[in-house]
């Protein structure tokens, strides 16, 4: 990332994380700017290459979106019903802005819906053109334990957890680290009516 950009609050294994970077209100008014984006395109649940369903629910907004089926990963240019994606909210964006100082925007805003219950498995973001671009991830709603690994698969780990208004970014030696959520702390957060928690990750897919 440029100079211009702020220094986190802790950095593990590369990974830059930013506590409590969205004040409250700020995230509720995230939150409305979702929902509009949610009712253009509606959740879904995907599955992996394999048939599985995956645990979270989820939507994006941009010019991609983030699909799963089986015949594999991979960014689409409309949601699974055949519409176009909504453009990703200002309120989003500005995150992005603000923390990465890049002129260069994200392509792609994935938006996972954890209900209680849900997890994500160990993974690399890894379905992009060029691995230069940092992935940003905001999280809002219930605590999520999230585990970080390394660049191999395997080895030792280490976990934090992550709270309503916490945003994290992946980049430089980090970008293509293992990571996952393990479980939610339900009840943790009174943001979303319904509980649960939502994960924003901001890529640049091109």
């Amino acid at each position: 990332m440029p100079d211009t950009a702020p220094p986190p609050d802790l950095t593990v294994r590369g990974v830059a994380v930013y506590k409590g970077w969205l004040a409250p209100a700020a995230q509720a008014a995230m939150v409305d700017d979702l929902r509009a984006a949610v009712a253009a395109a509606p959740l879904f649940q995907p599955e992996t290459r394999f048939g599985r369903k995956m645990s979270v629910r989820m939507t994006s907004a941009g010019r991609y979106g983030w699909v799963s089926d089986r015949r594999g990963y991979r960014y689409d240019a409309r949601h699974p019903s055949g519409v176009a994606w909504p453009p990703i909210p200002a309120s989003v964006l500005a995150v992005w802005d603000a923390i990465t100082g890049l002129d260069r925007r994200p392509d792609c805003c994935l938006i996972n819906y954890y209900a209680e219950g849900a997890r994500m498995g160990m993974h690399q973001d890894r379905d992009e053109a060029d691995f230069q671009w940092p992935v940003l991830s905001i999280s809002l709603g219930d605590d999520a334990l999230f585990r970080i690994g390394n660049l191999e698969r395997g080895g030792k780990t280490e976990s934090l957890w992550l709270t309503s208004g916490d945003v994290l970014v992946m980049g430089g030696a980090a970008r293509l680290v293992h990571h996952g959520i393990d479980r939610l702390r339900p009840g943790s957060s009174g943001l979303l009516t319904q509980g649960g928690r939502l994960n924003l990750t901001l890529r640049v897919v091109d």
